[in-house]
């Protein structure tokens, strides 16, 4: 089976917050992302290599756009996307993982959180 047999996709826009690196000019700019939601069961003929992948597979969005024109009429530059992910994993919600709202944290986030603002571990 295809990776495209275990998700459903759809296109969608999302609104960014990005500055023209040409002339420093903060706008929202409508970024282009391809939503890829798991299927909640596979078809019929799958075998068990087939079902271990499904199992494994998580839904997310890939960013379609790497360039944007600046908004601003003086200067109209195509600037280069920057800040922003180009793989967002989500939950099947379809909300980005970090905005998932009763989601146990992962243990990247508790050492995170444990840390108190400390910037680096002490030794």
């Amino acid at each position: 089976m295809d990776e495209r047999d275990f998700f459903d996709q759809s296109e969608t826009r999302k609104p960014a917050n990005l500055s023209c690196m040409y002339c420093r000019q903060a706008d929202t700019y409508e970024i282009r992302w391809l939503v890829r939601t798991k299927k909640k069961a596979l078809r019929g003929n799958t075998d068990e290599r087939d079902r271990a992948k499904f199992a494994k597979a998580q839904s997310y969005m890939t960013r379609l756009d790497d360039v944007l024109m600046c908004k601003n009429p003086r200067c109209r530059k195509r600037f280069d996307i920057t800040g922003v992910q180009s793989v967002v994993f989500t939950v099947d919600s379809g909300l980005p993982a970090d905005s998932a709202e009763g989601m146990p944290a992962s243990p990247a986030d508790q050492r995170r959180h444990a840390a108190n603002g400390q910037r680096f571990r002490p030794r």
